[in-house]
């Protein structure tokens, strides 16, 4: 018998839902297939097998669904993606602030929570009146709030706010994301040999697709705002597949970074197995991001040809003065941070969701400690010291 994570009934469960078999370009189903058999081998229990099955379902039916509407719509894949901003950095580093903030500005696109959900309306959709899923993404993020309020206070996600696009590299199953909410030691280091080319691929023909659904109902902007923490570890293929993008990489202690990062994957973990190994949890957190950090240097280290379109700043900095450091990423795309622009920002920054307060974490528990950190990171500190707080101590 056929069990939850078996490639062939799990596909046929979403071409079943959408009545469609068309999944359109890209080889998706080796990754697939890795991420499952590692799934069918983990430790969850009955609703973390609900959850992770769900969600594959889902992100299957999205495919089949903007195949669909790429079909009938051709034109779709002629929608040119300008040069977008891209903010990057670890977790908890102020890629959030510095993403919504661009995209407060009229001129910027940014693909918001309801549109990340749910890439690809239903098929019988006009583009006439209320876009259905923004009710369906905002009765989601209330559901969220009260069965997974712990979940919700440390990665909250609005349906009105700009979001960030992981999701989309995610429905590709060349991603990060699977590894933060279950133990699968394949699937992950099978991950760090694979090219991640057709992840780049469907997120650029997802951006296309968003556009041209933006463009529908009348709006329009010069340049999209992307952000996603997954970036760090691609810069390479970030850049190849988006030649002339301008990168603001984000900084702060990753004390503090590693710890929360540590905290949320142990929430993730919680809600799909009864128990969780809180110590490896913490050593798998601090290895992939002291690895996605080496790889963004060393990605840097080649781009003498390239640093100018790279604008750094520290989280204090960001906090601190906000709309100063975003004026910094303004100068160096080369477009004036006007009037109309800073008023929405400020404005933003004035009725931005008030979040609640964070569940209190610290390294010791998930089996770190301060100089162990330091150690992993001291070439980060030593090249990025001067945006990061506490710097001192490395």
């Amino acid at each position: 018998m056929d069990g939850p994570f078996d490639l062939p009934a799990v596909l046929a469960s979403a071409q079943r839902k959408e009545a469609l078999t068309d999944w359109g370009p890209g080889k998706f189903e080796g990754p697939l297939r890795v991420l499952l058999d590692d799934y069918a081998g983990a430790d969850l229990n009955a609703v973390g097998v609900h959850i992770l099955r769900s969600g594959i379902v889902h992100s299957l039916r999205m495919r089949l669904r903007a195949q669909e509407w790429i079909r009938r719509h051709p034109e779709i894949l002629d929608e040119p993606v300008a040069p977008p901003i891209v903010v990057v950095g670890m977790m908890r580093s102020g890629t959030t602030l510095l993403q919504r903030l661009l995209a407060a500005d009229p001129r910027f696109v940014c693909a918001y929570g309801w549109e990340v959900v749910e890439v690809a309306p239903r098929l019988d959709y006009r583009f006439t009146g209320v876009d259905p899923r923004i009710a369906i993404s905002e009765a989601r993020e209330a559901k969220s709030r009260e069965l997974a309020p712990e979940l919700f206070a440390i990665h909250p996600m609005y349906a009105r706010e700009a979001e960030e696009e992981i999701v989309f590299l995610a429905d590709a199953f060349l991603s990060h994301v699977p590894e933060s909410g279950a133990h699968l030691p394949h699937y992950r280091s099978w991950l760090d040999t694979q090219d991640f080319t057709p992840a780049y691929d469907h997120l650029h023909r997802m951006l296309q697709f968003v556009q041209w659904q933006k463009h529908r109902r009348g709006l329009h902007g010069q340049h999209w705002v992307l952000k996603s923490p997954a970036h760090l570890g691609y810069l390479d293929l970030l850049r190849a597949r988006f030649p002339g993008l301008h990168i603001v990489h984000m900084h702060r202690d990753p004390r503090t970074t590693i710890a929360s990062g540590a905290s949320l994957n142990a929430t993730l973990h919680a809600m799909h197995a009864d128990v969780v190994d809180t110590h490896r949890v913490g050593a798998q957190w601090l290895e992939r991001m002291g690895w996605t950090n080496d790889r963004a240097m060393t990605t840097r280290d080649g781009w003498s040809d390239y640093e100018d379109q790279v604008t750094d700043i520290g989280f204090d900095d960001a906090v601190a003065d906000p709309i100063g450091q975003v004026a910094r990423v303004y100068d160096a795309v080369g477009i004036p941070l006007t009037a109309e622009a800073e008023g929405a920002m400020r404005r933003w920054l004035a009725g931005r969701p008030r979040e609640a307060a964070r569940p209190p974490y610290d390294l010791p528990a998930y089996g770190l400690r301060p100089e162990q950190v330091d150690e992993r990171f001291a070439l980060y500190h030593k090249r990025f010291g001067q945006y990061i707080e506490g710097a001192a101590h490395a």
